[in-house]
């Protein structure tokens, strides 16, 4: 086809991966597109190319490419865009690529290039040019401050240094400019707003100095302005307070002076406020109470001083408030109760006095509060005691008088430390607070009365549950004769024989087999596994069909933890185990029949005997197994899940757990997410399984609470203490298989590699332990059987989020729906130029 102009065969990631690139394409010298972006080309990119004269449009991303750019690139004069993001090319860019001055839109970010960008200063008709993550070296030629159609400039996570040109942005309509996580130093430019049209300024992580160019003052179309961990000083624009259209204004980790602008009350769109590590002094100004966006902010290690302005109750969208390390003096205000959306509040190592605000008991999502190294009073308020904290920190004050109850507990042991004024009612505070003097007589006598009380209350108790134990103890003896009938007949096939005529079908989608068939599979030889509250049986139909069958009987089937875990027995027990199997019985049912999503594992049907001693679940058969055994289950070399096929897995079950939690009338909770639990069809996309312990938050009379939910090393910390099970914990459950995706390695690591003898760890500790350091030692976590270039660092990215979800702080954890977007992120491009920051860090 010599004729041929245009061939456009991009995004077909599905592709038989190719040994080389395909030379027939090279042979269409007529062509003027080329578009074989995610095609699964692999090779290099071969000196034939040359030969495409003609071409105005080629794009080569998302693929496997490797070696270097071929210099015969440099004979493709008409090029007006050239892309070839996310591959592995490395090499410099060839000499002559300035040749290609009709070129408007570069993209070759996400390789191992190296080199300067020399080569690219004559390319004067740039539009957008992205370079991001390589490892480029050298400075930024001084000509680019003169391209004057320049709008987008990505050259973030590279080895850049030397100084900007000082006329960068001055002559186009630039809009976007990121050059972060490089060694760029001198000043920011004056003039990247000259055009009034930018909207991100993104230069974290430099070596930049001087001072913010009031220029920026009146850049009113700014989004974000982030400059933080840097050199720079001074004082802020003013103006910069007041930006209207402003989310995020970082400024840490720079040696700013001056005040805190009273404009920020106008800063109607602003966020997140990162002030952290200056030297701003000053009272925090009243006027913030104006910028009722925020959400974020963050003064600490400052100069502050003043007070804490009483207009703080008036941002009703604060999730957390970090002021630790400054000078501020006066008590805190009692409006901080009005921040109804606090999750954390760290005000440790100021002066501030007076009595703590009983109000901050009236913040339901109130996570972690450190009020600690201060010069506070009075006693510690009752209504604390009503909050779930996973951190509380109020040492080293000048507190007194009894600590509520449910506080002087272990858990919060160090929580009073250096307040010699407070005691303890309760015995379980020993060790770590004085034990509270006695009251008055008065008091002793009314003690005596209520003992009385007491006992002849214990008395009645006592009575009434011997008669109940009788009843259940006969009731139990009859019921076990039952099964053990029962038990019999499944061991030899004849269930339905057992039970003949005494089973209910109730159908949840159409079905084209009745309760004898399915009855008469469930057999020991088609036993495939166990759920979380039952056996699970493969059995085939007499239509060829397969279905999944999961036996449930009011037999608590023997407890299986995570491999090397011995925690299990100190986990709490339901009172009833009959009661709580066919309670999950009744969960899975109600749940999974009224859910209708394609990442969900479909209920078929129910079958029940009328006695309710056993009942069927029938599900779609998924004939790919569990997430688990395809990572962990040794499988051959050919089953090894690639790259493409993991992400793709976390992308779904993150859409079908972000349904329960966001897409039904009420929240459903899963309670137990694990690869295991997640079923893949024969296309390998995910289902969720396994609803035994699901629960609809708000159903009335619902006491699955009482029971342990999750397995070991998917439970999230706050469990231990808590016993309560919230959205956040189905995110802490997910955060682990994606870092099982991520590693390979299961959510319990094996004692030899956890490096304490004798214990397994946790997959999530073991990884938090490893994030410390550089991008190699991070880059060490990724599976090794993930080869590729771009999707090691796509699984960075992945680990990222996985981060996030494990957070050790449940208010710290996103959405399900913020992960799913992340994850969807992950993978695309980022035509926005937002980094995604590989150095992870421990939340």
């Amino acid at each position: 086809m010599t004729g041929l102009a245009v061939l456009a065969l991009g995004d077909n990631p599905f592709l038989s991966p190719t040994a080389a690139f395909p030379r027939e394409v090279t042979a269409l010298t007529n062509l003027t597109t080329l578009y074989m972006s995610a095609v699964n080309i692999r090779g290099v990119i071969p000196p034939a190319i040359g030969n495409l004269v003609k071409l105005v449009d080629l794009e080569l991303s998302d693929n496997h490419l490797t070696g270097e750019i071929p210099p015969e690139i440099t004979k493709l004069t008409a090029l007006t865009m050239l892309e070839l993001y996310n591959n592995s090319l490395s090499g410099e860019l060839p000499a002559g690529f300035g040749k290609l001055t009709n070129l408007q839109f570069f993209d070759a970010s996400t390789n191992n290039l190296t080199g300067n960008l020399s080569e690219l200063r004559s390319l004067k008709n740039l539009v957008s040019l992205q370079l991001f993550f390589n490892n480029f070296s050298g400075g930024v030629p001084p000509e680019f401050g003169e391209f004057r159609d320049l709008v987008n400039l990505s050259l973030y996570n590279n080895n850049l240094t030397g100084e900007l040109p000082a006329s960068l942005g001055s002559w186009g309509k630039l809009n976007f400019i990121d050059v972060s996580t490089n060694s760029l130093s001198g000043p920011i430019p004056p003039d990247m707003c000259k055009q009034g049209t930018m909207l991100k300024l993104l230069m974290l992580e430099n070596a930049f100095s001087g001072g913010i160019p009031a220029t920026y003052a009146s850049c009113k179309t700014l989004i974000r302005f982030r400059v933080s961990k840097n050199a720079l000083s001074g004082e802020v624009p003013e103006g910069l307070w007041a930006l209207p259209n402003v989310n995020v204004l970082d400024l840490a980790g720079n040696q700013f002076n001056g005040s805190i602008g009273e404009g920020i009350g106008s800063a109607a769109a602003m966020t997140n406020l990162l002030l952290a590590g200056n030297r701003f002094s000053g009272a925090i100004p009243a006027s913030i109470g104006g910028a009722a966006s925020l959400e974020t902010v963050d003064l600490s290690g400052n100069e502050l001083s003043g007070e804490i302005p009483a207009s703080i109750g008036r941002l009703p969208r604060l999730n957390s408030l970090y002021a630790q390390g400054n000078a501020i003096g006066g008590a805190i205000p009692s409006s901080i109760g009005s921040c109804s959306a606090l999750s954390d509040v760290n005000l440790a190592g100021n002066r501030l006095a007076g009595a703590i605000p009983p109000e901050l008991g009236d913040l339901p999502g109130l996570n972690s509060l450190d009020l600690s190294g201060n010069q506070l009073t009075g006693a510690v308020p009752d209504s604390l005691a009503a909050l779930k904290l996973s951190s509380l920190n109020l040492s080293d004050n000048l507190l007194s008088g009894p600590v509520p109850e449910p506080l002087a507990i272990p858990a919060y042991g160090d929580s009073f430390a250096g307040n010699p004024g407070l005691c303890a009612t309760n015995n379980g505070a020993a060790g770590f607070l004085r034990r509270c003097p006695p009251g008055p007589g008065a008091r002793s006598s009314s003690s005596a009365r209520l003992a009385v009380t007491c006992i002849l209350a214990v008395t009645a108790a006592l009575l009434a549950a011997a008669g109940v134990a009788m009843y259940l103890k006969k009731k139990r003896r009859s019921a076990a004769a039952e099964r053990e009938a029962l038990a019999a007949a499944a061991k030899e096939g004849k269930l339905w024989a057992a039970k003949k005529g005494s089973w209910d079908l109730k159908s949840f989608r159409v079905v084209a087999f009745d309760e004898r068939e399915i009855v008469a599979g469930v057999r020991d030889e088609n036993l495939i596994g166990s759920g979380g509250s039952g056996n699970v049986y493969r059995v085939k139909l007499g239509s060829g069909a397969v279905v999944a069958v999961k036996h449930v009987t009011r037999r608590a089937p023997r407890a299986t933890p995570a491999a090397g875990s011995d925690a299990a027995a100190m986990l709490p027990r339901a009172p009833s185990a009959a009661r709580r199997w066919w309670r999950e019985f009744e969960a899975e049912v109600g749940t999974l029949s009224a859910i209708r999503h394609v990442n969900v594992v479909k209920l078929l049907c129910s079958i029940t005997s009328e006695d309710g001693g056993a009942s069927l679940l029938v599900y779609e058969h998924l004939p790919n197994g569990s997430l688990y055994d395809r990572l962990h289950g040794g499988g051959k070399a050919g089953d090894e899940l690639r790259w493409a096929e993991r992400h793709e897995i976390a992308v779904g079950a993150a859409r079908g757990l972000e349904y329960l939690h966001h897409g039904c009338d009420r929240p459903i909770l899963h309670r137990d997410v694990k690869s295991s639990n997640i079923l893949l069809d024969d296309a390998f996309k995910p289902r969720l399984a396994d609803f035994g312990l699901a629960k609809i938050l708000g159903a009335a009379g619902d006491e699955s609470a009482g029971v342990v939910a999750g397995t070991l090393g998917y439970m999230a910390p706050e469990y231990a203490y808590t016993w309560k099970v919230t959205e956040k914990s189905d995110v802490y459950s997910f955060g682990v298989v994606l870092l099982e995706l991520v590693t390979g390695r299961p959510a319990m690591v094996a004692a030899e590699e956890g490096g304490k003898a004798g214990a397994a760890m946790d997959l999530a500790e073991w990884v938090a332990r490893r994030l410390e350091g550089g991008r190699d030692k991070v880059m060490a976590l990724v599976d090794a059987r993930v080869t590729d270039g771009w999707a090691r660092e796509e699984a960075l990215r992945v680990l990222r989020v996985a981060v996030l979800c494990t957070s050790r702080t449940p208010a710290m954890r996103p959405s399900m729906r913020s992960v799913v977007q992340m994850l969807e992120d992950a993978a695309a491009d980022r035509d926005d130029g937002e980094k995604v920051l590989l150095q992870v860090k421990v939340v």
